[in-house]
């Protein structure tokens, strides 16, 4: 009996670790890549941008996979294109855009070289966010304009996904000085994250890995 009951044990644990595995799967959690471009704007080492973004509501965090961008064709010659995700300063909740500004990278995402034009995947890295949280996707570059820029693209509207992209960017030529823009064009991005398990699960699956560990120590 007592060899039944272990096994059955053992056999809850594999199945709720089974399903964090399928959980695991990236989450699409907003994009406009499909929307009609309606603007653009220039990227280099002294033409940063930075387009805010809200998490969904939850009680559990957000494991960044991936972000999507549509790029159009580059201009020049650029190079050293980098993506990275920032927080805010002020509250972490609420978003006052005139006030608040990029503030601390969390992290830069890797992928390839956007010149050609099309849809980008740069891919994350321990990065971790909030829930209900205001966090900024940051691009820019290791040349000047006048060398070459990057281009990417925008369109006039966000939808789909629980993710709210907001109408508001920032511009800077340093990456640490910047200037708020409110408009009506969105630019075209895509985000992915894989959900974190809730606490209470994870504590469950912690300990019957120790149960485990303990069966075989007494065997």
């Amino acid at each position: 009996m007592k060899r039944f009951m272990f096994s059955s044990f053992v056999l809850v644990i594999a199945n709720l670790l089974a399903g964090q595995r399928a959980q695991a799967q990236p989450t699409l959690e907003g994009s406009n890549l499909g929307q009609t471009p309606t603007g653009s704007a220039s990227i280099g080492s002294d033409s940063w941008i930075a387009q805010s973004f809200a998490t969904g509501p939850g009680s559990s965090s957000y494991s960044l996979n991936s972000v999507q961008l549509l790029m159009d064709a580059a201009t020049g010659a650029p190079s050293g294109f980098n993506v990275s995700i920032y927080a805010k300063s002020g509250a972490a909740h609420s978003f006052s855009p005139d006030t608040e500004i990029p503030l601390g990278n969390l992290g830069s995402l890797t992928g390839s070289d956007p010149s050609a034009g099309g849809v980008f995947t740069y891919t994350a890295s321990d990065i971790v966010l909030l829930p209900t949280t205001w966090y900024f996707v940051v691009v820019s570059s290791s040349t000047p304009v006048a060398q070459g820029a990057y281009i990417w693209s925008a369109a006039d509207s966000f939808t789909g996904g629980p993710f709210i992209i907001d109408d508001t960017y920032y511009s800077s030529t340093d990456g640490s000085t910047w200037s708020v823009h409110n408009r009506e064009d969105v630019f075209q991005l895509a985000i992915y994250t894989t959900p974190t398990p809730e606490p209470a699960t994870l504590a469950l699956v912690g300990l019957g890995l120790a149960c485990v560990g303990l069966r075989r120590r007494r065997a």
